[in-house]
């Protein structure tokens, strides 16, 4: 019989310097690359990560993420992730995320949704029933206070910018990098921006891949107050990415 803590898998890290912004915070996606990190090492550990689900033919992808965080940690500050898997269903599965300051306090959380895909066709399968079997061992009913991510489309007429797909978006999948959508989406916005405002709150949507060659344009659109929504498509036409950005006020610089 399996704990509820022997459920939640806990990671340590340091917000090293090539981590983090001129501000001196993480950014979002070095934590978001840590956050996928601990997913695997929690999913393997317990048998039903990606090398468990390649011996089947297929694997994990990620399909949506939200993260909303009070504060970034910030140069050399000690952070903790915890993660753990809330349910799971017959295409996909819930998992979530604390991140944790160096007294143990709750500084944001993350919620993700992950697909299981077939290696040859790319497209997605049923969850392995052995797979299945081993995360119904260990689902875990701790909350997570954040929203679900939400659905969005953004409307502009006119990309933001383009792209074209280089090697050092490209993963060992031989695609896009989800991580790196944050990345280019993030690079949208002025650096006077980060100057007053940070990102409290940042939702993906994975929609389609990725590969090298592909151009990407970017369509942002503000939704409201703080608010925007950015549509990636490929070569002119596809959707393969969404994402919602809330910002928020930047901390005061240090004494």
């Amino acid at each position: 019989m399996q704990t509820e803590n022997s459920n939640i898998g806990s990671y340590k890290f340091v917000a090293e310097p090539f981590l983090v912004d001129f501000t001196g915070h993480l950014t979002v996606g070095m934590l978001g690359n840590h956050l996928l990190n601990c997913a695997g090492f929690h999913a393997t550990a317990r048998g039903f990560g990606i090398p468990a689900l390649e011996k089947l033919h297929c694997t994990w992808v990620l399909s949506r993420l939200a993260v909303e965080m009070d504060r970034m940690p910030c140069q050399y500050e000690t952070f903790t992730v915890e993660t753990w898997v809330e349910n799971f269903y017959r295409l996909f599965t819930n998992r979530n995320f604390a991140v944790l300051d160096e007294t143990g306090s709750a500084i944001g959380y993350a919620r993700t949704i992950w697909a299981v895909i077939d290696l040859d066709t790319r497209k997605p399968v049923d969850l392995p029933a052995e797979a299945a079997g081993r995360i119904a061992d260990y689902l875990c009913g701790r909350p997570c206070p954040i929203e679900k991510p939400s659905r969005m489309k953004a409307a502009a007429l006119e990309p933001a910018d383009t792209l074209p797909v280089r090697y050092s978006d490209i993963d060992i999948n031989g695609h896009v990098n989800s991580i790196r959508y944050i990345e280019h989406i993030l690079d949208l916005f002025p650096l006077e921006m980060y100057r007053r405002r940070r990102v409290r709150r940042f939702e993906a949507t994975y929609v389609a891949e990725s590969r090298y060659g592909d151009s990407l344009a970017f369509y942002k659109q503000q939704t409201g107050e703080d608010i925007y929504e950015v549509e990636l498509r490929k070569n002119g036409a596809e959707s393969v990415c969404r994402a919602k950005i809330v910002f928020a006020d930047a901390p005061a610089p240090s004494a």
